[in-house]
């Protein structure tokens, strides 16, 4: 066993030379002579391993992001390999990584069918009818945002839970980087060139080939391999909110796992469990309490039963008006209003309802919504109040990544 694991440390170590050298300045032929023997049938685990080394190290994310298509181009040989004596690896219709491979091919079908033949076209029509045919084309590819949202939202932070935190670093890099291509060809600048829009196209194309290539070949083996069935299942269940590529997930698909139904719980004296996650009360009162709006609860029976405290409350509450009628907490000139909205929230003819003032130099957004159990049945009224007058001020734009 011992040798077994020497083996492997030895192996790892000539795989970090390997990659150590293509960041020195070395071509993939030139690496690939050298270490022939020892990349010979590397499997997805393995590259995974050795790129979050190399991170844990010290050798920056965005240096292995950089040359990110130059490794895979040096293990393709041995990872096909390594697939071949693997046997094949086959998700059931409807699994995630199913889904996944499916939006790569209608992803490659949409690249060599339409995009691949009207670049070969450039010279055939007018300037401007050309990129407007060619913005169209990348705006139906722009769908592959979906693809790799759910990649770095579902499947990436059950990757992390088993410690494997390198490669989705690295891959979410690259992914943006193939977004950023993809807005450049679909809304071109002003100032923007035939040729260089062409160019950009062309990169476009071949990174996002290069990133269906490390998909299949080492992304969805290794997380086969690695994840529970519940986890999968998981994954399968919020694969709905963000959305799919190009395809349509299959309904029926083979029993991935036990289905996990977390109803929200009292855990103990301390803890609440929902279906998202599980909040000590303490931590739980402080975000409520830090949101940047008042929050009000009236129950079903039109009870006052729950308001935050949050720093700058717009309309003084008192722990008094707990337990109390909502239609005693409003003048009577509005009650007749309250009545109203509770009414229609209660029929179901309304979801919400909105209004706006001034008072003083202070803009207010009151906002009413009607909260419902997951059968439609009417739980009670949320009121949500919110100074609005910094937000309606912003111009421009700040985003969060910066130089």
């Amino acid at each position: 066993m011992s040798e077994l694991i020497n083996n492997r440390e030895h192996r790892q170590k000539l795989m970090k030379e390997v990659i150590m050298e293509l960041h020195q300045g070395k071509s993939v032929e030139e690496v690939q002579d050298r270490f022939a023997s020892i990349i010979e049938g590397v499997s997805p685990e393995e590259i995974s391993a050795m790129e979050q080394s190399l991170i844990e190290e010290g050798l920056p994310v965005e240096e292995v992001q950089r040359l990110c298509d130059v490794h895979a181009a040096v293990f393709k040989g041995s990872l096909a390999d390594y697939h071949k004596n693997a046997g094949p690896r086959q998700a059931p219709p409807g699994h995630p990584v199913h889904t996944f491979q499916q939006e790569n091919r209608a992803i490659e079908k949409v690249i060599d069918e339409y995009i691949n033949p009207l670049i070969q076209k450039s010279k055939t029509m007018p300037s401007e009818e050309y990129k407007n045919r060619l913005s169209q084309a990348f705006d139906q590819l722009w769908e592959l945002d979906k693809h790799y949202s759910r990649k770095e939202n579902l499947l990436f932070p059950y990757l992390e839970k088993h410690g494997i935190t390198a490669p989705p670093k690295v891959m979410w890099g690259v992914d943006d980087e193939i977004r950023d291509l993809i807005k450049q060809v679909k809304s071109p600048p002003p100032e923007a060139t035939l040729e260089s829009l062409i160019a950009t196209a062309e990169e476009a194309i071949h990174r996002i080939k290069e990133m269906i290539y490390k998909e299949e070949n080492i992304l969805f083996p290794m997380a086969l391999d690695t994840l529970t069935q519940d986890e999968w299942t998981n994954i399968l269940q919020e694969s709905n909110e963000i959305g799919y590529c190009l395809y349509q997930r299959a309904t029926r698909h083979e029993q991935l796992g036990s289905e996990l139904d977390q109803k929200p719980e009292v855990v103990d004296s301390n803890t609440v469990r929902f279906e998202t996650g599980e909040l000590d009360v303490k931590v739980l009162t402080a975000i409520l309490n830090q949101l940047p709006v008042d929050i009000t609860f009236v129950d079903k029976d039109d009870i006052v039963r729950y308001f935050s405290q949050s720093k700058e409350r717009i309309f003084h509450r008192t722990k008094a008006i707990l337990g109390r009628k909502v239609e005693n907490c409003h003048p009577p000139a509005s009650v007749h209003i309250v009545e109203k909205l509770v009414a229609d929230f209660k029929s179901g003819a309304k979801d919400s309802e909105d209004f706006w003032l001034k008072l003083g130099d202070t803009f207010v957004y009151i906002r009413y919504f009607a909260v419902r159990d997951e059968t439609g049945d009417y739980l009670g009224t949320l009121e949500v109040t919110q100074n609005v007058s910094p937000i309606v001020e912003l111009k421009g734009e700040k985003r969060l990544l910066t130089d």
